[in-house]
């Protein structure tokens, strides 16, 4: 892997442990069994799939057995769905912003990681 991948690999990491972060600290502010907190605990569970999908390329470390084919499954709308709101957010922010360019970074990740979930589940399903 070249260097320029690798550096996109270890900036997509460094977005989003920084997403996983925060999601943890918001998702402390509500009562389980909450839809907010059901959300957050699912949001978090994609973005550590997505963490460690990203890690498997980036150091060749084997992840799937950690995770179930569900749980994959499960990543795929909540990777999806905040892709969707960060662009829908950043559209609203002049790109001068840190605000801005926190969302870039985060989406930036987010779609690097989602191809290799895609790859995993097709592996997963043949």
């Amino acid at each position: 892997m070249d260097d320029s991948k690798n550096k996109e690999m270890e900036d997509a990491l460094n977005a989003i442990s920084s997403m996983i972060e925060k999601s943890e600290k918001a998702q402390q502010k509500f009562a389980e069994g909450t839809s907010q907190y059901t959300l957050l605990r699912n949001r978090i569970k994609a973005l550590y799939i997505a963490s460690s999908l990203i890690t498997k390329e980036l150091k060749n470390k084997d992840v799937v057995a950690t995770f179930t084919k569900e749980d994959f499954h499960g990543a795929v709308a909540p990777i999806n769905s905040l892709i969707s709101k960060s662009e829908k957010v950043q559209t609203k922010l002049a790109d001068n912003t840190w605000q801005y360019r926190m969302l870039d970074a985060n989406i930036k990740a987010l779609y690097l990681a989602l191809p290799i979930l895609m790859k995993v589940l097709e592996e997963f399903d043949n």
